[in-house]
């Protein structure tokens, strides 16, 4: 299956001296794929800077300039926890860029699948704000450029993250464009992402929200997968699915860390795979948000990537049982979204 890799040396210079959030992320990542003959079977796509035009789809002019000319003056710390350098705003261009070039490829039958393994990370970047180690919301971006310019009326983000994706759902939560679909951590930064927050107006029912505990593991996450994310899929037969990948829910992970191993991963990026193929023609992009052990993240980025270039055969479930707090997750999830999909009306949790 041709699957393509979004990267360029460019990533490696936003320069975020000691911070967790290194350009080690990706060298390292690289040099894993390399060894374990994952990289020569992937399709390289060249990112490009994202216009003014396509960054002011989702953030706010004045702020985009600001980060600008905050980065000329030399950078420093734009909040407690998301610092810039001179190079950051280049660099951060190209990183929303690279999974605009990235959907592109797909649109244009260049390849079936791709992952964007691009940094400043994005998810918890508002339209006026920089959080979280994030200057402007990658995912975010390419969702409302596929709807304003391709023409997508149903577009799915999966975030799998172990935090939850505040920008992104701060982006999406009026709008009936994109159904937002995050797994995190209950205890985690920055604080959000609770069931009952399923968005407003048209954007209604179109954000859900699990948070789980920290114990969460490989079987956990395949249930709740399996209970919430595949029956909406099939009801709402997404156009485009976008992934904010985050690996940070691996068990070793030095800032974060649930129990989730690159096994664990795998099986989610081939659930994201099989509906991608079964409702939106295979249209897939997966995007690098967080992810600290950096040993893990190239295990877990190659696990996702093997899926996703895979044949057909289904992958065997995660053995271990599902813990009671993760069934009563999804129960509550289940329950405040009933009003507004069927599948939740109909099916009940199944242990």
């Amino acid at each position: 299956m041709r699957v393509g890799l979004i990267f360029d040396d460019i990533y490696l210079l936003h320069d975020t001296g000691w911070h967790v959030e290194s350009p080690k992320r990706l060298s390292q990542t690289l040099q894993i794929l390399e060894e374990k003959g994952v990289l020569g079977k992937l399709e390289r796509i060249t990112p490009r800077a994202a216009s003014m035009e396509e960054i002011t789809l989702v953030h706010q002019r004045d702020y985009v300039k600001r980060v600008e000319a905050f980065c000329k003056a030399g950078g420093g710390y734009l909040d407690p926890d998301t610092v810039a350098s001179s190079k950051s705003f280049e660099v951060a261009l190209f990183a929303a860029g690279g999974v605009i070039a990235g959907v592109d490829a797909i649109q244009a039958g260049k390849i079936l699948r791709a992952f964007a393994l691009v940094r400043p990370p994005g998810h918890h970047a508002l339209p006026d704000r920089a959080m979280g180690f994030c200057l402007f919301n990658n995912v975010a971006v390419a969702a409302r450029y596929a709807v304003r310019h391709l023409g997508h009326r149903r577009v799915l983000i999966v975030d799998w993250d172990y935090h939850h994706g505040n920008g992104t759902e701060a982006v999406f939560y009026e709008e009936p464009e994109v159904l937002y679909f995050s797994t995190h951590s209950a205890l985690g930064y920055p604080g959000t992402g609770w069931p009952r927050s399923v968005g407003e107006g048209p954007g209604k029912g179109l954000n859900i929200n699990v948070p789980l505990p920290n114990t969460t593991g490989d079987a956990d996450m395949r249930f709740v997968f399996q209970e919430i994310l595949e029956p909406v899929a099939e009801e709402y037969r997404p156009e485009l699915v976008l992934v904010s990948a985050g690996q940070d829910g691996f068990r070793g992970d030095p800032i974060a860390g649930m129990r989730l191993t690159a096994a664990g991963y795998g099986v989610m990026a081939r659930i994201v795979r099989e509906i991608a193929d079964r409702y939106a023609g295979g249209r897939l992009v997966g995007v690098l948000e967080g992810g600290y052990d950096l040993e893990g993240l190239g295990t877990c980025i190659s696990a996702i990537l093997e899926a996703w270039m895979a044949g057909e055969a289904p992958v065997a479930p995660p053995e271990g049982e599902v813990r009671p707090e993760v069934a009563a997750a999804v129960a509550e999830v289940k329950e405040g979204q009933r009003e507004y999909w069927r599948c939740f009306r109909e099916r009940s949790v199944i242990l």
